[in-house]
């Protein structure tokens, strides 16, 4: 089972979204500033995340949340848009 994943930069409030199939592992890395796209914005939290069959589903899940990215869907899928 794969995991499509939003953590939030606590010191900047910039997302990052990322598929995974270990989240615990994963989020441990971003923190332990293993991963050099977001080692600078420490420390992470996870806002959301979706569960997926496959790796397939999970990339494809992950390239459509990051169109969504700024925008209302992006807001709507995080709770922070009301209608």
């Amino acid at each position: 089972m794969y995991k499509v994943y939003i953590l939030q930069s606590q010191k900047t409030n910039k997302y990052y979204i990322g598929q995974t199939s270990d989240i615990n592992d994963r989020i441990k890395r971003h923190n332990d500033g293993r991963v050099k796209s977001t080692k600078n914005f420490r420390p992470w939290k996870l806002v959301h995340m979706e569960k997926l069959n496959d790796r397939s589903d999970a990339c494809k899940r992950e390239l459509e949340i990051k169109n969504y990215k700024g925008g209302i869907l992006f807001k709507r899928l995080l709770g922070l848009w009301k209608d």
